[in-house]
Formats: C-alpha cells, structure tokens, sequence
C-alpha cells in the first residue's frame, strides 16, 4: 500500500472521533466571546466617550509594538489562505462535509473573531494608516502561501501544532506589553486570543499523538521533514502596497524580536516543548530510518540554541507605511 493509501487511512480512523475532538476543544458559537465584549458598544450612549479613553490610553504604545500588532493582525485576517490549504489536505472531504471538514470550519469560525476585533481596535485607536493594513491583508490573501507541507496531514498537524503555540506566545507577550504600558483593555483582548491558540495548540498536537501511536515510523520522518524545512510563519508572503514580496516580513520579525514579543528562543523552545509533548524519545516500533530522524530531532533544539545566540537583529526600526512615527512616540 502507498505511502499516500495509509496516511488515508489514519486520517479516515480518527475521524471517528472528530465529534469528541469538536467536543473537547472547540466552545460552542452561544458559549464563547465575541469581539464585540471587548470593545466600546456603538450602541451605547458612552460610546464616543469609551473611543475617546481607547485613543487616550494607545497613545503610549510605542513603535515596534504598534508594527507587531499590525502584523499579527494582518496574519489573523489572512484566515481564508489557512482554511483553503487545510480543506486541501488528504483525508478532507468538503464535498462530502466528512468530519475532518466540520472541524476545520469550525475552527475557522473560532479563528475568524481574531483578527475582527483586532482589526476594531487598530481602527478605534486612531494610531495606524487602516488602508495600508488593508492593502496589506488583501495583499497577502491574494498571494497566499506555501508553507511546505504540500497535502500530507502528517505534514500539516506537525505545523499547525508548531503555528498555534508560536501564535500563543506572540499574542500573550503582546498581552503582557499592553498591560504593562497601561492598555488593560487591549491586554485582555489579545490574553483572549491567545487562549484560543493555546487551546488549538493542544487539540492538533493531540492529532499529532494519535498518529504516533498508529503509524510512528512515518510520523518521526514528517516531524524529521518539517524541522529540517523549518516552520515558516503563515505571513511569510509579507507586503506593502506597492512593493514586491521581499523583505517585509523579515522587517516585521525584526520588530517583534527586538521589543522580545517573538525571537529565534522562542521557536528553539516550542520545537523542544513539542519533543517533550510527544515523548519522542520513548517512541517504539521504529524503522531504522525513523530512528536516525529521531537522532536528529532530540539534537537539534541545542544546535538550534547555538545558532540563535549569534543572531543580530538591526536596532533601527523599518518604517511601515502601515504606522507612521508621527502618530506613535
């Protein structure tokens, strides 16, 4: 049987148990915030007097963190190029609404309240260019992305797992760095956010544990794959208006390194931690070749350490066309 035939069939056993996935994981639409909790009511009569105290209050938020935001922001909003690629990935049926197709729109549906309120916020405060971001996430969706897995939902479940706890880290310091400088509100909005990361975090590294105990010589190697390709951020298509995909997205990583919202450790940590959740080193039943693949992952976070500390990140902030220095300090 190929390669292709078993990865099949793995994905066709769990989906047995997709219900209690959706169960476990995912907060029913009546249960679960919305953007609007967090934000002035327009329907108030203190809503003027509400986006008044959310300008006030922005207005101490300093450069690096407004381009940060932005770019989280931009990342959530570009929600359609995720659920495509996913819908895409083997044993999905859409056609079919099987239950690997409810998830993921149901995991869309939570995600898409993301960038909804962050975009609101970026938009009440008053402090960046709306129709730069805008071009920017239109940009980005029409680009799309490749972020190297091809369809293989081995392949996939190893990134998203990765991508959901890199995107927990980002919007909780995010979260940390608004309390800090006295935005409370924005704070709980991005704590929020990360919650739901972290709680998708845990439900695909849980897909990535059940194929471990069902097929763990193949899952070693697509582990083994996607180190070796290296996990790249979904906004790594990255661009202002006007430009050509280069180095904004590198601009926008300096950004978030240099105030300590996201930096090489951090992906050096959550590679460890995910070696750590799946107990890689105990794993069984192994080929040969998947045994070399776990040779290489339990050595690669120190290598990967090593490399990290001689990184320099540029001291001088890119200007975005997104913030303009004239409207933050």
């Amino acid at each position: 049987m190929s390669i292709k035939n078993i990865r099949l069939e793995v994905m066709q056993f769990l989906e047995k148990n997709v219900d209690s996935f959706v169960d476990q994981y995912l907060i029913p639409v009546e249960k679960i915030w919305q953007p609007t909790d967090f934000l002035p009511n327009s329907q108030s009569e203190n809503f003027f007097d509400e986006v008044k105290e959310l300008r006030e209050i922005a207005k101490d938020l300093p450069y690096d963190f407004w381009v940060t935001l932005v770019g989280d922001t931009i990342t959530e909003e570009a929600l359609p190029t995720y659920e495509s690629w996913l819908m895409d990935v083997e044993g999905v049926d859409n056609v079919e609404r099987n239950g690997w197709a409810k998830w993921i729109r149901q995991w869309t549906g939570e995600e898409n309240r993301h960038g909804d309120l962050l975009n609101k916020y970026l938009y009440l405060s008053g402090r960046v260019n709306m129709r730069e971001v805008e071009m920017t996430t239109q940009h980005l969706i029409n680009d799309g992305f490749d972020i190297g897995t091809g369809t293989d939902p081995y392949k996939n479940f190893i990134y998203t797992s990765f991508q959901e706890l890199a995107t927990y880290v980002s919007h909780n310091r995010v979260a940390q760095m608004a309390k800090k400088y006295g935005d409370n509100k924005l704070s709980k909005m991005c704590k929020m956010i990360a919650g739901d990361e972290m709680r998708h975090h845990h439900a695909y590294s849980e897909f990535v544990n059940r194929i471990f105990q069902i097929d763990p010589s193949e899952m070693m190697l697509a582990f083994q794959y996607m180190m070796k390709a290296k996990i790249v951020m979904p906004a790594h298509f990255l661009r202002e208006s006007g430009e050509k995909i280069s180095t904004a997205f590198e601009q926008f990583s300096d950004s978030a390194q240099r105030i300590g919202v996201y930096t090489a450790a951090d992906y050096v940590d959550i590679m460890q931690k995910l070696i750590d959740k799946w107990e890689i080193d105990k794993i069984g039943n192994l080929t040969d070749e998947a045994e070399k693949a776990r040779d290489y992952l339990m050595k690669l976070p120190a290598r990967m350490a090593k490399i990290s500390e001689r990184l320099v990140i540029p001291q001088e902030s890119h200007i975005f066309k997104w913030v303009e220095p004239a409207l933050v300090r």
